[in-house]
This record gives structure tokens, sequence and C-alpha cells, in this order.
């Protein structure tokens, strides 16, 4: 499964800071009908991300009714993001 969106990077500062994008409702409401075929544990889903010029795998994090995409510090710094900036990710659900 391929997805495309656009979302805003946002901050979570919880016990262990990470900046975000969040999945929206749709494509959302996609992985999770197949997330019992690719979760490996408490529901993460793990992906191919690209934004920009930049590629790396991680794993969705499921939140609510939502999915969230970790944005490394590696990733911002690669592709100058910061907190607010509107990014458009492409996922590739890997198996």
């Amino acid at each position: 499964m391929n997805i495309e969106f656009t979302g805003e990077i946002w901050f979570w500062k919880g016990p262990a800071p990470w900046f975000f994008v969040t999945v929206p409702a749709k494509e959302s409401s996609d992985l999770k009908a197949i997330s019992g075929l690719v979760t490996y544990g408490w529901g993460v889903i793990p992906v191919h991300v690209r934004i920009g010029g930049t590629e790396w795998q991680t794993s969705l994090f499921p939140k609510d009714d939502s999915y969230l995409v970790p944005i490394k510090a590696s990733v911002r710094k690669a592709e100058n993001l910061e907190l607010g900036d509107t990014v458009t990710v492409q996922l590739e659900v890997r198996l």
C-alpha cells in the first residue's frame, strides 16, 4: 500500500519528545483496515517514508483513530524543516 498526503509538523513533548505529522482520517482508516496484516506489536505499522529528497524506514504510531509519522531530527535537518511546516509525505507500507 502506498499513500501520499500533506500535513503539518507538530511537536509532542512527552517523556520522549518527538516531531510528528498526522496521517489524515481517510488514509488512517485505510491503514487501520490492513493493520492486522502488517503490525508487529501494539498496532505500529512499518513503513518506508519520503519527504522531499529524504527517505527512511520507521513505524507509524496509532493514536486515537489516526496514525502518526515520526519525523527524525536528521530528516528535519536534511530538509530544513521546522515546527509548523507543511510537508508532503509519501508512505509505503512494509510487510
